[in-house]
C-alpha cells in the first residue's frame, strides 16, 4: 500500500477504544494537509479536545444531554412564568390606571347626588370619570324572571369591551348584557328582554370582564342612566392614564372629600397589580430556581467524566507533559473538551425551550412568537448557565491532570 494513502488509524478515525487509548495519540504529527489538518493547525487544543471528546462518545453525550436538560429546565420554567404572568396582567387589564370611589361611613346617605360628582371632578382634576347607578330588578327573557343586577351607565364603551353587537354613541335606549349572563341564557344582539315589565331590544354583549373589573357586568344587565328614577349613584370609577396618576389621584380625593369625617371611601388598584406583579416575579425566581438545581446536577455528571477521563488518560498525559507540554496547554485541553460538552448541551438545550416557548406562547398568549425581552432573556441565561457549570465542573479534573508528576503518570502510579 503507498504510504501517500489516508491511513485507517490515523488521529480522530474512531478505531481506538475509550479504555485502551494509545499514549502518543495526544502527540502525534499532523496529518497530510488537507481541510480537517489545516484547523487541527490552526487550533490545535480544540482539535485534540474534541478528538478525545469522540473517543468517549457515550459518556460525552450522556453529559451533554446533561447540561441540555438544565438548560432547558431554567429557560423553560423561566419562560412559562413570564407567559402565565403577561397573560394574567392581560387578564387584569388597565384596572391597575382606575380608581374607585364609594360612599363613605360618614356620608349622610348610602349614593352620591350630583353634588358629589362635582366635588370629585374639581379633586381628580383631567380624569375621566364614569358614574353607575346600581339597582336589583326583575329581567324577564323567553319567560323565565330572574332578580339581576342593572347597572346605568352613560358609557359602557369607556370601561369594557363589546363582543357582539355595538353601543350607539348616543345611547338612548336598549340594553347591553353582560358576558356570562348572554352565556347561561343564549341571549343574542338584537333580541328583546324585559326588566321590570319593560322591553328592550339586546343592542350588543359586552367580553368577559373578568374578576379584575371595578364594576363587573357579567351577569347584569346595563341600561342607560335615564332608565333610572332617582338621580344618585352608587359609586364612581376615576379613568387614568396611568398607575402613577391614579395614585395622585386617589391621594387628591381622599384630601378633597374626607375632613374629619370620612365622606368617600377610595380604593387603589394600581398598588394591587404592582404587588401581584411583584408576586409572579417571585414565582419567576422560584421556577428557574428549581430549573438551577437540576444544572448542578449535570454540573456534576460532568465533574465525574472529566475525573474519570483524567485518571483513564494518566500515561497520555505523561507523554505530553514529557514531550515539552506545559501545564497550561494541558489546562487548557482539559477546560476546552469541558467547554464543548456545555456549548453542544447549551446549544441543544436552547433549540428544544424554544419550541417550549413557542407551546407555552401559544396556550397563554395565542401567539406562538410572543417572545418579550425576559423570555430571551432565560434562553440567554440558560445557554450562559450551561456553559458556565461545564467550566466550573472541568475546572478541578483540569487542574488535576496539570499537575501531574509525567513520570509518576508514566509509570502508571
Amino acid at each position: 500500500m503507498s504510504r501517500d494513502g489516508p491511513s485507517e488509524s490515523g488521529p480522530g478515525s474512531g478505531s481506538t477504544s475509550e479504555s485502551g487509548s494509545n499514549p502518543t495519540q495526544w502527540a502525534s504529527s499532523p496529518p497530510q494537509q488537507t481541510p480537517e489538518s489545516t484547523l487541527v493547525d490552526r487550533f490545535p487544543v480544540l482539535a485534540l479536545a474534541a478528538r478525545n471528546l469522540t473517543r468517549t462518545r457515550t459518556r460525552s453525550v450522556l453529559a451533554a444531554l446533561g447540561i441540555a436538560i438544565g438548560v432547558i429546565a431554567i429557560a423553560s420554567l423561566g419562560m412559562f412564568g413570564s407567559a402565565f404572568q403577561r397573560a394574567q396582567m392581560e387578564n387584569i387589564g388597565t384596572i391597575g390606571n382606575d380608581v374607585a370611589v364609594v360612599p363613605g361611613e360618614d356620608l349622610d346617605r348610602n349614593n352620591f347626588t350630583e353634588t358629589h360628582l362635582r366635588e370629585i371632578q374639581r379633586a381628580a382634576g383631567a380624569a375621566e370619570l364614569v358614574a353607575v347607578k346600581r339597582d336589583s330588578r326583575e329581567v324577564t327573557y323567553r319567560g323565565e324572571t330572574q332578580n339581576r343586577t342593572v347597572y346605568g351607565l352613560a358609557d359602557p364603551g369607556s370601561l369594557y369591551d363589546v363582543r357582539q353587537g355595538f353601543i350607539p354613541e348616543q345611547w338612548r335606549d336598549g340594553a347591553v348584557v353582560g358576558s356570562q349572563l348572554a352565556e347561561d341564557e343564549e341571549i343574542r344582539a338584537g333580541e328583546a328582554l324585559r326588566v321590570d315589565g319593560q322591553t328592550f331590544r339586546v343592542v350588543a354583549v359586552l367580553e368577559d370582564a373578568g374578576q379584575a373589573s371595578i364594576v363587573n357586568p357579567d351577569s347584569a344587565v346595563l341600561l342607560p342612566p335615564d332608565r333610572f328614577d332617582e338621580n344618585t349613584y352608587a359609586q364612581v370609577v376615576v379613568l387614568s392614564e396611568s398607575t402613577a396618576a391614579a395614585n395622585r389621584t386617589a391621594v387628591d380625593i381622599r384630601a378633597a372629600m374626607n375632613g374629619r369625617q370620612q365622606r368617600v371611601e377610595v380604593f387603589e388598584f394600581g398598588r394591587l397589580a404592582e404587588q401581584i406583579d411583584q408576586l409572579f416575579f417571585q414565582l419567576n425566581l422560584f421556577l428557574v430556581g428549581i430549573g438551577a438545581v437540576s444544572l448542578v446536577v449535570a454540573g456534576t455528571s460532568i465533574l465525574n467524566v472529566m475525573l474519570m477521563s483524567t485518571v483513564e488518560r494518566r500515561g497520555e498525559i505523561g507523554v505530553l507533559r514529557a514531550v515539552g507540554f506545559e501545564k497550561r496547554a494541558v489546562l487548557r485541553i482539559l477546560l476546552t473538551e469541558a467547554g464543548i460538552l456545555g456549548l453542544i448541551g447549551g446549544t441543544v438545550g436552547v433549540v428544544v425551550s424554544f419550541l417550549i416557548g413557542t407551546g407555552v406562547n401559544s396556550l397563554f398568549l395565542g401567539d406562538p412568537l410572543a417572545f418579550d425581552t425576559l423570555s430571551v432573556f432565560y434562553l440567554a441565561a440558560g445557554f450562559a448557565f450551561g456553559i458556565g457549570s461545564s467550566l466550573v465542573s472541568g475546572a478541578y479534573p483540569a487542574w488535576k491532570a496539570a499537575t501531574l508528576d509525567p513520570v509518576q503518570a508514566l509509570r502508571g502510579n
